[in-house]
């Protein structure tokens, strides 16, 4: 299993399309094995899903996310948690036993990008 969290350094962002960096996490069962850093190769309406996709990721973490990317992101099958925040390690580490749940923080506006996932 491949999860990516948006981030910020090694910290999840409020705003999932403009993030600095993606970490992925690859796990099996409720183990993360091994981490990377992915610069954000650039915020375009629909490419970061599917980029994602290509990556092999089956979650992806983040503050705050626009309701277009979530619409991709669930008809690509991959799972959507926003609401995070905090180290995104600890996130996925979170996730893999079933203690981080998504808020539903979906951002509509982009010019309120740094307000997303409050």
């Amino acid at each position: 299993m491949k999860i990516a969290a948006a981030c910020e350094g090694t910290n999840i962002t409020g705003h999932f399309g403009h993030c600095e960096n993606f970490m992925i996490f690859s796990a099996e069962g409720t183990t993360v094995k091994d981490a990377v850093s992915v610069p954000n190769p650039g915020h375009r309406p629909g490419f970061l899903p599917n980029y994602l996709h290509g990556l092999g990721v089956n979650v992806i973490i983040s503050g705050g996310m626009g309701s277009g990317a979530i619409d991709i992101f669930n008809d690509l099958k991959i799972e959507v948690i926003t609401g995070a925040s905090g180290d995104a390690r600890t996130a996925a580490e979170r996730y893999l036993k079933g203690e981080l749940k998504s808020s539903g923080s979906v951002c509509h506006e982009h010019q309120h990008k740094d307000t997303c996932g409050g």
